[in-house]
């Protein structure tokens, strides 16, 4: 961020969740997350902070399993009670080159019985750090205990990837009579298949607020720039903006994952563009105003003489390994330029691209490309995203947050996310704009959008006669 009361770091006044310090390190009691699986117990329990901790007299309480190195012993998760009475956890792992979750009992958290097999494990994955593990309605558009079970229950695995610094989770089935998890798609396993996020996110936890029935996510943004820039800075890296997660009927292995409600009570004055045409190869002002802080929801359809005429395609398509937003195809890309100045010169592209297959199906992408963001040469500047599913008439559909260094994707409803760490040299404060492009050199598009300006987040200090 460029100011210290930015969008994402003021949220902190979210304390129903900072109760619970969702950090890949720690843990609500009573057990720790850290590495050294150590029992700490509240020195008042009544603080309703918890500010103060002390230590069990008998640590460690768990130890790593014959042959697993302590290195590769980490971050359980919350715990989640089974029909027998017992607190049952799952801690992340690797056996050689195979990532694993290994599971235990315990009916006090100071004992702890290692449960034969896995909960889970994928071959060729690595070092599974960050282990998340919790239920998702099928049928209820509302979150979940972790305990929860049942015919309407669906599981999720997510790990954080040692070996690639990412965050892929799964959908699957728990067997609680043997503590095993089974993935609904093995080619979509964890590790392999979906991600959180497409960019700079990692270490992600979740937990579930009961106040509000939903199961919040935090995640890590990490930062792109050199070491010499964040001395300089004297800071770096931050959580992102807290989301809610829902498992999403219509595809059934897609979660969504959306901005949690308390991001609208930022918004200030907002402006809306209706029915704008964007014509190929051509770029839209949108008058804003400043354009450090917005939260922008946007729709667009394509021609839908273009879709009929345009050729069919046997062309393979990555958002990373093609030439971004300057990268011209029949059907797109087409989307926001955001955190971009007036000459163009600093940009974030944040688009879609659609391509026709031989089957005549289209197959849509979700892209941010921080190749232009930054006249900065210290700044890694990657181009990052995935295919998202888009279904028979539905629109291509975005929220995008936009806080002075940071850009997040919500895309067809939270179903793929993408997290952009950024640092304009000119695109900052006043000289901050946004625009519609389409580069496509086929087809015009339509675009719908509602802008609002953000205001800051501010710390407000808890007191006791708060209700939590």
């Amino acid at each position: 961020m460029n100011g210290t009361t930015s969008m994402v770091s003021g949220l902190v006044q979210l304390q129903s969740f900072l109760m619970e310090n969702l950090s890949c390190s720690t843990l609500v009691p009573p057990m720790s997350l850290s590495r050294s699986r150590i029992l700490l117990i509240p020195a008042d329990p009544d603080d309703p902070l918890l500010i103060n901790w002390v230590k069990y007299s008998g640590n460690p309480v768990l130890v790593p399993p014959p042959g697993i190195g302590a290195k590769d012993f980490r971050d359980p998760t919350t715990a989640w009670l089974t029909s027998e009475g017992k607190w049952r956890i799952t801690i992340g792992s690797r056996i050689n080159r195979t990532g694993v979750s290994f599971v235990y009992d315990t009916t006090d958290f100071i004992n702890y019985e290692l449960l034969d097999g896995l909960l889970h494990g994928v071959p060729d994955t690595g070092m599974w750090e960050c282990v998340d593990f919790y239920p998702v309605s099928k049928t209820e558009q509302k979150g979940l205990d972790t305990s929860d079970n049942g015919p309407d229950v669906k599981h999720v695995v997510k790990a954080s990837m040692d070996n690639d610094r990412h965050d892929y989770y799964a959908i699957g089935t728990y067997y609680e009579n043997n503590a095993t998890w089974v993935p609904d798609n093995h080619k979509i396993d964890v590790g392999i298949g979906i991600r959180y996020d497409y960019g700079l996110f990692y270490a992600s936890k979740t937990f579930y607020d009961q106040h509000k029935e939903r199961r919040v996510l935090w995640g890590w943004i990490g930062e792109s720039d050199s070491e010499m820039a964040d001395v300089k800075k004297g800071w770096a890296s931050l959580q992102g903006i807290p989301r809610t997660v829902l498992f999403d009927p219509k595809t059934g292995s897609n979660l969504l994952q959306w901005p949690v409600e308390e991001v609208d009570s930022l918004r200030l004055t907002s402006k809306e563009f209706e029915g704008v045409e964007v014509k190929p190869g051509s770029v839209v002002p949108l008058d804003v105003g400043p354009a450090t802080q917005l939260d922008i929801i946007a729709e667009f359809e394509l021609d839908k003489e273009a879709l009929q005429r345009t050729a069919e395609a046997n062309v393979e398509f990555s958002c990373s390994s093609s030439g971004g937003a300057a990268e011209r195809g029949a059907l797109g890309p087409f989307g926001l330029l955001v955190l971009a100045d007036d000459s163009l010169s600093e940009q974030t592209p944040v688009y879609f691209y659609v391509a026709k297959g031989t089957d005549g199906n289209l197959a849509t992408f979700f892209c941010a490309d921080q190749s232009r963001s930054s006249e900065a040469g210290d700044v890694n500047k990657k181009i990052y995203g995935s295919f998202v599913p888009v279904l028979k008439d539905e629109k291509f559909s975005v929220r995008v947050l936009v806080d002075h260094s940071i850009v997040e994707g919500f895309v067809q409803g939270g179903r793929t996310t993408i997290t952009s760490r950024v640092y304009p040299t000119k695109a900052i404060y006043g000289a901050a704009r946004v625009f519609l492009f389409n580069n496509a050199t086929e087809s015009s598009i339509t675009s719908s959008l509602k802008i609002w300006q953000m205001n800051s987040a501010f710390i407000h200090p808890f007191s006791e006669d708060q209700e939590l």
